[in-house]
């Protein structure tokens, strides 16, 4: 494991708060995380750092070397990132502006935000149109914007914004009634659903023209339901249609939510910023977020443990965190 500011950060709290639990309370983790990010940690060091009391931690000679060292790295990082995001994010220094399509990790991503730069205002703004959140970062409206982008329909992006890919393929699961006959399964054939209504919002940029094509390509031709996703979940769950979801997404008494037989269905995770923007923080926050909506939904955690974990290495161990 190599060693990173974030593994830093947590033996600085470790140590300011001699306990464990105080730790983990304060960066946002539970305590068995953060006992394992620890362990590990001294096992990449290849020293004991603090010395479990009965009422809390203790630094050990060797922590005290390693704390000396790198209380003023963390300091410095953190005042860095302040002065990065001031003059980098074109903002005045007082706000950072988040555009987002709704996704589960936000309040994980926000929370992390709030602790990377405390005191300051992160106003979120929610729209389901990509497109529409790329416009608004072009004309300094915001001043990042996580999207997803349609498979095979891609976004027209602006001049003077560059990209970050959170996750180059993110399967589309399908949300059904726990009465469907598909549900019995754990995987569906898409081709089985072919008598069924299938929902989708226009409003969100490539979904119509994208299921079409990947219906197409499937060799089926269901009726269509266009209609805002508000309206989804009841006309699932009382089975008069079938939808695309999130793989995020979490089911209910009366719904049921699959993968589908090869992923036809897929999305493509991104962060978009101006120019020049330093992002690697901010971003990094993001994918431990979603890592941990991503492993706290049992149908998407047991796809990712099939599929090789294309999570990457963060999502091995959730305790990892920036």
């Amino acid at each position: 494991m190599k060693l990173e500011i974030r593994h830093l950060e947590v033996l600085c709290s470790i140590a300011e708060t001699g306990s464990i639990r105080k730790a983990a309370r304060n960066l946002g983790m539970s305590q068995p995380a953060l006992t394992t990010q620890l362990r590990r940690i001294e096992e990449a060091l290849g020293a004991r750092l603090f010395a479990r009391e009965q009422n809390g931690c203790r630094l050990t000679p060797a922590g005290q070397a390693v704390l000396s060292r790198a209380r003023p790295l963390v300091a410095q990082m953190s005042t860095l990132m302040t002065d990065i995001r001031t003059v980098a994010n074109g903002t005045s220094g007082s706000t950072l502006r988040i555009g987002a399509t709704a996704d589960r990790a936000l309040p994980g991503w926000l929370r992390r935000l709030q602790r990377r730069f405390p005191g300051v205002p992160i106003p979120l703004h929610i729209n389901v149109s990509a497109q529409s959140l790329l416009q608004d970062l072009a004309r300094g409206q915001i001043d990042l914007a996580f999207v997803h982008e349609v498979e095979g329909v891609p976004l027209r992006v602006p001049n003077g914004l560059e990209a970050w890919t959170l996750l180059d393929r993110e399967p589309q699961f399908i949300s059904m009634s726990v009465d469907h006959p598909a549900a019995a399964g754990d995987v569906v054939d898409i081709r089985s659903l072919a008598d069924d209504h299938w929902m989708v919002d226009p409003h969100v940029d490539g979904e119509l023209v994208g299921l079409q094509q990947v219906l197409l390509s499937a060799g089926i031709s269901p009726p269509l339901v266009q209609g805002d996703y508000r309206a989804v979940s009841t006309l699932v769950m009382i089975g008069a249609a079938v939808a695309p979801c999130r793989p995020v997404s979490n089911p209910c008494a009366d719904l049921v939510i699959r993968p589908l037989q090869g992923d036809p269905i897929a999305v493509k995770l991104l962060v978009y910023c101006r120019t020049g923007t330093q992002m690697e923080c901010i971003c990094a926050d993001l994918k431990c977020a979603y890592t941990e909506a991503a492993f706290r939904t049992a149908v998407y955690r047991e796809w990712l443990a099939a599929h090789g974990n294309p999570l990457g290495e963060a999502s091995t161990d959730r305790s990892l965190r920036i």
